[in-house]
Parts: structure tokens; C-alpha cells; sequence
């Protein structure tokens, strides 16, 4: 049977509710990022770019060079696995490593056995296995790599698509261009109606889905026991 005590209380909470659901708009007043409503493309070269706490991944194309011993130079592409085939080495797990860690490794593995004391660097050639971040209303928030061409629909998809209490109309994408930090608003279901182009998305990027107020009240709601409302006295 309908409880009439929670039904009043109820009504007027998800009004109030309701009024938090609308779709927000980036605001333009915000001195952290500049509010476009076309993101452009990061434009950055590898050789631009500060791969001191990168994490490698598949795909990923290294250059290893050994100092005194020019014949060990290695240019090489990680494989899905995470590994990188070196000469004397062998295969040796790159994946998910910095370069300063994959160095430290082949300098073990060489350490004694063919050089006294090898001084290794590992650098960044070509980095395919750039991440980017999901968060927000997603059913598995985290950093996924972008691997070729990646649109927001893909991006989120790699996420588990949108949970049920996204507002699929405020969805932002957060990009540095050169020394700026940008952000545009999207709407997920324009997008997916065909109305408006999926954007590309970029390794570094961050996704934001935001939340609808109402399906997370509601939500929220239902996980309450029922014996725990207390009727509103007028």
C-alpha cells in the first residue's frame, strides 16, 4: 500500500531536487580554464613533452641506447602483452613502467653479465599508449588508453558507457593546449542522435560526465529503509 505520510515529504524533496537537475554551463568568469565551444587539437609533439612520469603501454615505440656500447642501441615497439624484445636481454616488460624504470631493468639484466656497469636510457619515440581519463557518472571511472583515433563516445564507452543517473547534456572535456588549460561542454545525447559531431578525444584529456540530481536522489532514496522517514508535521 502507498505510504501517505512519505508521500508529501517525498513530492516536495524531489521537487527541490528537479531544481538542481538542470543542465550547468561552464563558466566564463573561471580563471583555471578557458571555456571553448570547440576544443582544438593539443598540438604537441613527442619531443615536446615531459615523459619523466609516463607509463608505457602497448604499441608505445622506445629507443634504448646503452652508453660505450653503441651495437646494443635498440629502437623497438612495446607489444600488446607489454613486452620489449632486446638483443642479449630478451624480452623485457615495458608495460605500465616509466622509462627511468625500464632502463633500471635492462641495466640489472646487463649488469655483470656483458657490461661491468651499464649506464641506460630509455626514450620516448612515438607515444601511442597515451591515456585518457573517465570520471564522473560512469560505470567504471579510470584511465584508458587512446590507441589511434578516439571520440567522447568511445571514450566513455571504454569507461562501461554512462551510469543511470548521467545528464547526458553535461559532459565536459578538459584539454591543455600549449600552455592553456581548455574545457568545452558537450551533450552526449546530441551526439548520439547524429545532431552534432562525436569529438576526437586525446591522450591527457579528461572526461567529466556529470550527474543528473534527480536520478541521484532518487537513487539515493531507494537504498533508505523504509522505516527510517519520518513524516513531515505541517
Amino acid at each position: 500500500m502507498f505510504n501517505v505520510t512519505r508521500a508529501a515529504p517525498l513530492a516536495a524533496l524531489v521537487a527541490l531536487a528537479g531544481c538542481a537537475a538542470g543542465t550547468p554551463e561552464l563558466g566564463r568568469g573561471s580563471t583555471a580554464v578557458t571555456v571553448s565551444q570547440a576544443l582544438p587539437a593539443p598540438g604537441i609533439q613527442t619531443n615536446e613533452q615531459d615523459f619523466s612520469n609516463y607509463r608505457i603501454g602497448p604499441s608505445d615505440q622506445l629507443v634504448v641506447e646503452v652508453f660505450g656500447a653503441p651495437e646494443l642501441r635498440r629502437e623497438g615497439e612495446v607489444d600488446a602483452a607489454g613486452n620489449l624484445s632486446l638483443p642479449l636481454v630478451g624480452n623485457v616488460v615495458a608495460g605500465g613502467k616509466t622509462p627511468t624504470e625500464v632502463a633500471s631493468v635492462i641495466a640489472g639484466q646487463l649488469r655483470g653479465r656483458y657490461i661491468r656497469d651499464p649506464q641506460v636510457t630509455v626514450n620516448i619515440k612515438k607515444a601511442v599508449g597515451l591515456t585518457v581519463t573517465v570520471d564522473g557518472a560512469v560505470r567504471d571511472p579510470g584511465n584508458y588508453p587512446v590507441v589511434g583515433r578516439m571520440t567522447l563516445q568511445q571514450a566513455i564507452a571504454s569507461a562501461k558507457g554512462a551510469d543511470d543517473i548521467a545528464n547526458l547534456d553535461n559532459v565536459v572535456i578538459f584539454r591543455r593546449v600549449g600552455s592553456q588549460q581548455m574545457a568545452a561542454l558537450f551533450s552526449l545525447r546530441q551526439i548520439r542522435a547524429g545532431r552534432v559531431a562525436d569529438p576526437q578525444v586525446y591522450g591527457r584529456d579528461v572526461v567529466v560526465v556529470g550527474e543528473n540530481a534527480t536520478r541521484r536522489f532518487l537513487k539515493n532514496l531507494s537504498q533508505v529503509p523504509l522505516g527510517s522517514f519520518i513524516p513531515f508535521v505541517l
